[in-house]
């Protein structure tokens, strides 16, 4: 009686339709119903869209017309299973992979589940429920595996393939080969190991951004300062003194942030710089407004080198890409607009007045607006 009750809540008068199709509407995946004729009395949101149909149009047609469906033999699938005069015992079928035929989406491939709703086993159909959603953010997420895959095979592969060559040798002719060799091929081993390293850390950094995860540790952070340990990390590593320009500007306001992750930023944009670059690096930080009128404090990061053309720079935060540059895991700006983003930052990028790209990343001051993600 309970079970009947919550199947006639479905067929309620039109305040209730109302509020139900507004939940329908709520859902992410397409959802068409059909009453016991086999006529679309619903048709979501979602629907409309992938279908790109109005729900008007839809209601009272054949469901077979409002979503064609073809297996992967071209075969009519909804002949196949036949809902209506089919087997009375079944009650639906697990979500599979079909294709739309027919229609402004002809040849797009969506998952279906469909559901059969019967008033009493073994009765007649009373609504046939069927869910359908594209599988193209499917397919992006499985490239998105493919070229990681890709990218730890190719970047673990070559230092492994250093690391074993230079061992093999040191094995079998240890006691021919002089301490200069030595050192010099324990020196590319040790080089190879830090390189692999850099990329599994990489990784799971990337990782934890996808998930949500990052793990901020935030206290008062002077900028500038932190800026400077980065700048004479890379002059004590042999980069030119005369390199970098540093200047700061205004009255910085209190920065909260996590001290590691923020020199990890600059530390990638600066290297980056260096690396695609020419001429002098320099690095400006200034206080500055967010968007809502908020103290924020403005870091700008300007090379002299060729830039970035403007059709690529709504990519090159996203993973792997490397700009056509070989090395690297192509995670490193995607890592930093992670950590910037966690802040409740603002990265990004344009040409600078004088050639080159310009890098500005936008930190909120004051104490931090956000809360340590569990786990």
């Amino acid at each position: 009686m309970r079970a009947h009750g919550r199947r006639a809540a479905c067929r309620t008068g039109p305040r209730g339709g109302t509020a139900l199709l507004e939940t329908y509407d709520e859902l992410p995946d397409g959802l068409l119903v059909a009453g016991p004729d086999g006529r679309v009395v619903t048709l979501n949101a979602a629907g409309c869209r992938l279908l790109r149909v109005s729900r008007d149009a839809a209601t009272g047609r054949d469901y077979r017309d409002v979503l064609p469906l073809v297996d992967a033999a071209g075969s009519d699938w909804w002949r196949c299973v036949d809902p209506y005069r089919g087997l009375r015992s079944r009650t639906g079928h697990p979500e599979r992979l079909l294709e739309l035929r027919g229609g402004p989406q002809s040849g797009l491939e969506v998952l279906v589940t469909a559901r059969y709703v019967r008033e009493r086993p073994r009765g007649p159909v009373d609504r046939l429920v069927v869910a359908f959603r594209d599988t193209r953010a499917r397919q992006r997420a499985d490239r998105d595996r493919a070229d990681l895959v890709s990218t730890v095979a190719h970047e673990i592969r070559s230092p492994l393939t250093t690391v074993q060559g230079f061992t093999s040798t040191l094995l079998a002719k240890w006691h021919r080969l002089g301490d200069e060799q030595k050192l010099a091929m324990l020196a590319a081993v040790n080089a190879d190991a830090d390189r692999v390293t850099r990329l599994l850390s990489d990784l799971l950094d990337a990782s934890r951004i996808d998930a949500g995860r990052l793990r901020l540790r935030p206290q008062i952070v002077d900028v500038p300062a932190a800026v400077r340990r980065v700048l004479a990390g890379r002059v004590a590593s042999g980069d030119r003194d005369d390199r970098f320009a540093l200047s700061v500007t205004g009255d910085l306001p209190e920065t909260w942030l996590d001290p590691d992750r923020i020199a990890q930023v600059f530390a990638n944009l600066i290297e980056n710089a260096v690396r695609h670059g020419g001429g002098t690096v320099a690095v400006e930080v200034a206080a500055a407004k967010t968007a809502e009128g908020s103290d924020a404090v403005r870091v700008t990061i300007t090379d002299e080198g060729a830039g970035i053309d403007d059709e690529i720079r709504s990519r090159i935060f996203s993973r792997f890409w490397r700009g056509g540059h070989a090395g690297g895991s192509g995670l490193g700006l995607y890592i930093v607009k992670g950590i910037v983003e966690a802040h409740h930052g603002v990265i990004d990028v344009d040409a600078a007045p004088g050639g080159g790209a310009r890098f500005r990343v936008l930190l909120p001051a004051g104490s931090p607006p956000y809360e340590e993600p569990a786990g």
